[in-house]
Formats: C-alpha cells, structure tokens, sequence
C-alpha cells in the first residue's frame, strides 16, 4: 500500500515540476525564427536551378550540292551574281563601289585626253580654233599659261596612260570577283569552315645566320604565322 502512494507521489511532483517551467510561446502565423529563415534562405538557394549559357560557336559544314561551276558563270556574266548565289550579299556593294570608280577614272582621263590631243594637233599645224569652236576656250587658256608644245604632249601621254591603266584594272577587278566568287563556293562546297582551325600572327625574333652577324646584335626582328588545327 505504501509502494503505492509513494508511486502517485512521485507522479504529482514530476507534474508540478514540468508545469514550473517556462512556457513556449507559439509563433504568430507567418513569422519565423532567425534560425528557421535562415535555413530557408540556404534552401531556397539549393533549390534554385543554373544553367550556365552555351558558348558553342557556329560550325559550316561542307555542302556538297553548293556548285563552284554555277558561282563562277555567274560573275563572268554579272559581276556579284556569285557573290549573292554564295550569301555572300556584303561583297556586292563593295565590287560595284570598285567599279564605278573605275569607270569615272576612265571617263575623266578619256575626256582631259581628247581635248588636249585637239589641243597638240591645232598647235602640230600651226593654226587655232575659231571663236565659237569646240576647243576654242581650251586653247585660248592654254595660251594664257603658256603651256608649250612639250608640256601638251606630255599631258596627252599621261592621260593616255591613265586611261589604259583604268581599263586594265577594270578588267583585273571583274577577274578578282569572279575568283573571289569561286574560291568562297569552293570552301562551302568541299571544306568545313569551323572554329578547329586558327591562324595567329605575332612578333618575334628571329636568329641571324652565322655568317650574316654583325656587332649589332645576333636577332633581327620579324613576324611568326601560326597555324593551329584542333
């Protein structure tokens, strides 16, 4: 009997005891703890998804049905048509801006060689335009100068050569874009144009030979090309 009130005894103690204790006061709702918001912030981190951004440049891979044969008709026939059937559209300004001023040089140097050639004649003969003549002005200002008979010649040779040269380079340049138009359609055709390639261009120095040094120095400067295949 007496095991028995000293069981219950033990009991009503253990509860005042923990009745004696301070109180947890409950959270108002939405509010948090310094400890719990933090750990939120470290979850909400975790949580987060990255990806970083791609980086993978673009790679040109043969197109064995682009024809080198169709881009080089093309240009021979109108300059740039190559350059546009190989997307190339950029060039095209660039070829025609060539052109035209090829085109005034010729024009200009045939025109100041026609007038003073007329002029070279009228003083070969020994005679002058009359008042109201083409080149009657143009001679009159020549006289007023005192351009002599060397220096209209010479003039006439110069602006002849000028005018040769301008349809020469005419000529040269419709050739370069139609080269120009092959050799892209070529590379698109059977290469692949991709980042696995690199050239590097950079000073350096370079060892003389023996027998070419002198008191100087034994290193003359120079330039290294680098390829790199990857």
């Amino acid at each position: 009997m007496q095991r028995y009130f000293l069981i219950i005894g033990l009991l009503i103690a253990f509860s005042f005891s923990a009745m004696a204790q301070v109180p947890v006061v409950p959270l108002m709702p939405g509010s948090q703890s310094r400890a719990d918001s933090i750990q939120a912030r470290k979850d909400t981190a975790k949580g987060k998804a990255f990806a970083p951004k791609s980086t993978v440049e673009k790679v040109y891979h043969p197109d064995s049905t682009h024809s080198p044969s169709k881009a080089w008709h093309r240009s021979v026939i109108i300059p740039g048509l190559g350059q546009v059937y190989n997307h190339r559209i950029w060039k095209v300004p660039v070829i025609y801006t060539g052109l035209t001023l090829l085109v005034l040089m010729y024009r200009f140097n045939q025109g100041a060689y026609t007038e003073d050639l007329a002029i070279a004649r009228y003083r070969a003969k020994g005679t002058q335009p009359a008042p109201g003549d083409k080149y009657y002005d143009l001679y009159q200002l020549f006289k007023a100068n005192n351009y002599d008979d060397a220096a209209i010649n010479d003039a006439v040779r110069g602006y002849a050569r000028y005018r040769d040269l301008s349809v020469l380079l005419f000529v040269a340049a419709w050739g370069i874009q139609t080269i120009d138009a092959y050799v892209d359609a070529k590379f698109m055709h059977s290469y692949s144009m991709d980042n696995n390639f690199s050239v590097k261009l950079a000073p350096t120095l370079m060892n003389q030979p023996v027998y070419a040094q002198n008191f100087d120095g034994a290193f003359i400067p120079g330039l290294k090309l680098t390829f790199t295949l990857r």
